[in-house]
């Protein structure tokens, strides 16, 4: 069979393997050009005038201009520094991002800065004394709930906004309260187990 030209793919509506490549490679261009001029972690949407904002995280005062469009994950890992906090799918499914704000797990991608002005913030960071773990984290290491890591700071912020509302909880109210946070090397079992062992360390710690 003879090979199909490009002019008869164009006249069918097929895409030809030139077109093909021509469209990839528009888009990477494309694609490129955003990523320099756009900020991941900032919300997609129009630029605003900068306000002034403070941000109680970690128990410390932060007074900064802020974007009314940038999210709270944009301002804690590129103006704060606070890089614990992980850049994941940037949609509220994976939960690589987790904070707690007042307490109660939140996704600091689906959360503007501005919102949790006047709220108390707790990063990963700010689950460690000094340069000594929490029980959390201490839980995490003993039972190895981890392998590449990457979803491991909000796996931990998770467990430890679980523990406080629930401190002894059962597996299944600690499977339901992990739901949020997915972990891509399947390590969940692990993760489970180190929740349980934390909900231990804590209460001998009278936390």
């Amino acid at each position: 069979m003879g090979k199909t030209s490009d002019t008869t793919k164009r006249r069918t509506g097929g895409v030809s393997r030139r077109g093909f490549f021509t469209a990839v490679g528009a888009g990477a261009i494309g694609a490129a050009a955003i990523g320099r001029t756009e900020p991941r972690g900032a919300a997609q949407a129009p630029a605003g005038d900068p306000v002034k904002a403070t941000l109680s995280v970690n128990g410390r005062s932060h007074t900064l201009l802020v974007e009314p469009r940038w999210t709270l994950l944009f301002v804690l890992r590129e103006r704060l520094g606070l890089t614990g906090t992980k850049l994941g799918c940037e949609r509220g499914e994976c939960g690589a991002c987790t904070v707690l704000i007042d307490g109660t797990p939140r996704y600091a991608c689906m959360t503007l800065a501005l919102e949790a002005e006047g709220r108390e913030i707790t990063t990963l960071e700010g689950l460690m004394s000094g340069e000594e773990l929490g029980p959390v984290q201490q839980a995490f290491l003993v039972e190895d709930a981890f392998q590449c890591g990457y979803c491991t700071p909000g796996q931990i912020v998770a467990a430890e906004g679980l523990l406080r509302a629930n401190p002894e909880p059962t597996l299944a109210e600690i499977r339901t309260g992990m739901s949020g946070n997915l972990c891509r090397c399947g390590a969940y079992a692990h993760i489970f187990k180190a929740v349980k062992k934390a909900s231990a360390l804590r209460k001998a710690a009278g936390r």
